[in-house]
């Protein structure tokens, strides 16, 4: 009798929610060189292991999921879905993320189809309160306008954060250019000055994306 009423209660328990559904892209078109894209997945793997953001991914029982983006027609969902249910989880992600093949190579930077492609993914995570997709790199020079995809985020609920990828010195013209065209509102642009900057910044953006201090 016990059995079963502690059984009933357990099912009767809501399920932990999802606070965030957080999608990571990695440019690899063909301005990205292979250390380039080292940096990138490497860099990907050591935000994610920074502690302050795996004890933040846990707390949140946020999902995480990784896409590659190149030229029109070149879009790949290289990491499925996962919940980061304990440090263990994100370790392992962590470390398919750093393992993981480039997908596609020598094409345009299609930075909306990219969008496009992503924003598609979060129908398979629809229980997530917030819906994000963080988007690395330059300015697009193919397929559909940067604009247009981002419209199509802003009614879909979803928001876009940019890490632009900027040559060392005080100017910022990538910054600029997804601050004005890519980035939803309420969401944000972080700079990092050439891709060895990547990780940190990355490790910066995931921190106040998921609400814990910057430090």
């Amino acid at each position: 009798m016990f059995r079963v009423a502690l059984l009933a209660w357990l099912f009767a328990q809501p399920a932990l929610a999802c606070e965030t559904a957080l999608l990571l892209s990695i440019d690899v078109s063909g301005s990205i060189d292979s250390a380039d894209y080292r940096l990138q997945a490497d860099g990907l793997a050591s935000a994610l292991t920074d502690p302050a953001v795996t004890e933040a991914l846990v707390r949140g029982e946020v999902a995480l999921a990784v896409v590659q983006w190149s030229g029109p027609g070149q879009q790949t969902l290289s990491l499925s879905w996962q919940r980061m249910l304990t440090p263990e989880a994100v370790t392992t992600f962590a470390a398919r993320a750093a393992a993981m093949p480039r997908a596609f190579k020598g094409s345009d930077t299609a930075v909306g189809e990219g969008l496009r492609f992503a924003i598609a993914q979060f129908a398979a995570v629809p229980d997530c309160t917030a819906q994000v997709i963080d988007v690395p790199g330059w300015p697009g020079n193919a397929g559909f306008t940067d604009a247009k995809a981002r419209s199509e985020a802003i009614a879909s609920g979803i928001t876009l954060n940019a890490i632009a990828i900027e040559e060392p010195g005080p100017a910022a013209p990538v910054t600029s250019y997804y601050r004005g065209w890519v980035i939803t509102p309420g969401g944000f642009v972080m700079t990092a000055r050439g891709l060895r900057d990547y990780a940190e910044t990355l490790r910066l953006k995931l921190l106040r994306e998921l609400g814990d201090p910057i430090g």
